[in-house]
């Protein structure tokens, strides 16, 4: 079947009770962290992390990944408004949360809880980035329930024509007609999705032969760089991103990117191995090993 664009006009609101409505976007933002809870206590838990640990653990990624998501997206793309009305910052059922910033909010989170518990972080942040990959995958899902951070007008056969956003003229008030667009959306999901499966099959055949911080680096890097190029085809967020070289998710994705580079070339000079488990003596002369 030949078709020119994909017609998306799902409603976002799942159901609603009086004034309580379940929308697509939360499920999919409460399906990232259980979904990464299941896979951490099932594939990547240690006897260094108890059952009471990983639900501390979970709280506080929580916590970072919602505060640092919204205070990111307010200051690094809208200061000017958020400055001028603060509370505006608190409402955050109206939208607008960054990536970047949860990443930055995650990382702090992190470091809150290995003082707690007296951890590696780096040992612990390798394992992390391997479930915030996957979680990534489902925030952006939610994103396209939302019809929302879509890209550019597209020719592909693939491109999603956003009914639930569709613009007015402003002289007539008239709707506009839709365009394709690139569903920047999926874009992200399926990159996410494929850095989550490169990372947790690395970690299950390799884990033994990297130092820690390694996966840190390699995630900042396929992450960011999946970004970086992605955001050549989505729409500007905000105003300002209008005629730049490089748009402001770009610009955040490039700290990020290096920081990857650096953290895998450090850890090349560390002599800790990423298990943190002694390295297996070898057996001596004459002896069989068992």
């Amino acid at each position: 079947m030949i078709f020119d664009a994909i017609t998306w006009n799902v409603d976002p609101e799942i159901f609603s009770i009086g004034q309580l409505s379940i929308r697509w976007y939360g499920l999919m933002f409460a399906s990232a962290f259980l979904s990464g809870y299941i896979v951490f206590t099932r594939f990547l838990a240690t006897d260094r992390l108890t059952s009471e640990m990983l639900d501390q653990l979970l709280i506080y990624i929580a916590v970072g990944t919602v505060l640092g998501a919204r205070l990111g997206h307010c200051f690094f793309y809208e200061p000017d408004y958020f400055l001028k009305n603060p509370l505006e910052i608190l409402k955050i059922w109206k939208g607008g949360l960054a990536s970047h910033g949860a990443a930055i909010g995650i990382l702090l989170s992190l470091w809150l809880y290995i003082r707690k518990h007296k951890l590696s972080f780096l040992w612990l942040i390798d394992r992390i980035v391997i479930v915030v990959a996957l979680g990534g995958a489902f925030i952006r899902l939610g994103n396209l329930f939302n019809s929302e951070i879509y890209g550019r007008p597209t020719s592909l056969p693939w491109g999603f024509e956003f009914v639930r956003d569709r613009l007015y003229d402003s002289n007539t008030g008239a709707l506009l007609p839709t365009v394709a667009r690139h569903p920047t959306q999926l874009y992200e999901a399926f990159s996410y999705i494929l850095i989550f499966v490169v990372l947790f099959l690395f970690y299950r055949k390799r884990h033994m032969k990297v130092r820690d911080g390694y996966l840190f680096g390699v995630f900042m890097i396929l992450l960011f760089s999946a970004r970086f190029f992605i955001e050549f085809v989505k729409n500007d967020q905000v105003a300002f991103e209008s005629g730049m070289q490089l748009n402001m998710g770009q610009l955040l994705s490039l700290p990020f990117i290096l920081a990857g580079v650096v953290m895998i070339l450090w850890t090349q000079k560390r002599p800790r191995y990423f298990s943190q488990e002694p390295i297996p003596k070898a057996p001596k002369k004459g002896r069989k090993a068992s």
